[in-house]
Order: C-alpha cells, then structure tokens, then sequence
C-alpha cells in the first residue's frame, strides 16, 4: 500500500462547482459540482493518476510544499491524500472443517468473497 499527497488548487465557478488542478502532475485536472464533491473527485483522479504510474512503472515527481503552490484570486490550495493498493489475488491456503466446506458449497457462496468480505469487517476496513 502506497501514500501520495499532493497539493491541489481548488478554483471556485460561478456556478458554485469547482475546477481542480494537481500543480505537480501535468495535466492532471478533475472537476466537482460543490466543494465536498470536489474534495472527493480530487482524491478519485489522485489515487487513479498513482495507480497507474505504478502499473506503467513511472515515478511519480515530488509534491510541492503546501505554502509553494502559487494560487489566483479566490482560489484556495488543499493537500490531497491517495491511498494505492494492490489488488492483485494473492494464493493462501486455509483450513476449515469438511462440513462447513459443503456448506458454503451448498449455498452458492464464494468462499474467497466471504473470507475477503469477513477480514475487512474484522480489521474495519470498509
């Protein structure tokens, strides 16, 4: 699991809908009809944007200081985190009784899911 944080610059629209842009990363811009939607667009393209200069195995360039970033009149800078996991399928055994196994059969379930499913109630990480 990889961090990113970037700066963003947030430019307000008459119309109440923001305009996003990544100073860091050329050409990274998104765009968010109000500011919560703005926030979560931002973070959406961030965390894509990483995702695939790891899959392509291209450095990302260092973020800027927060106090660095350059904004226009009624604009505003915020740090923006990116969280990339891997979700490649990984083997591992496990062991349950038997009955259980006929079971999960039985009921049409995927025991993959519902073990993927359990351990991210358990560690709260839905």
């Amino acid at each position: 699991m990889n961090e990113y944080i970037y700066p963003a610059v947030f430019h307000p629209e008459s119309d109440g809908s923001y305009t996003i842009a990544f100073p860091d990363l050329p050409s990274c811009m998104t765009e968010g009809k109000n500011l919560s939607n703005a926030l979560y667009m931002a973070q959406d393209l961030l965390t894509q944007w990483a995702a695939f200069c790891e899959t392509e195995g291209e450095e990302l360039p260092p973020a800027s200081r927060l106090e660095d970033v350059a904004c226009k009149p009624g604009e505003f800078v915020n740090l923006v985190r990116a969280v990339v996991r891997d979700d490649r399928a990984v083997r591992r055994t496990v062991s349950l009784p038997k009955w259980l196994d006929e079971q999960v059969s039985a009921a049409g379930l995927s025991l993959s899911r519902v073990l993927q499913d359990a351990l991210k109630e358990r560690l709260h990480l839905t």
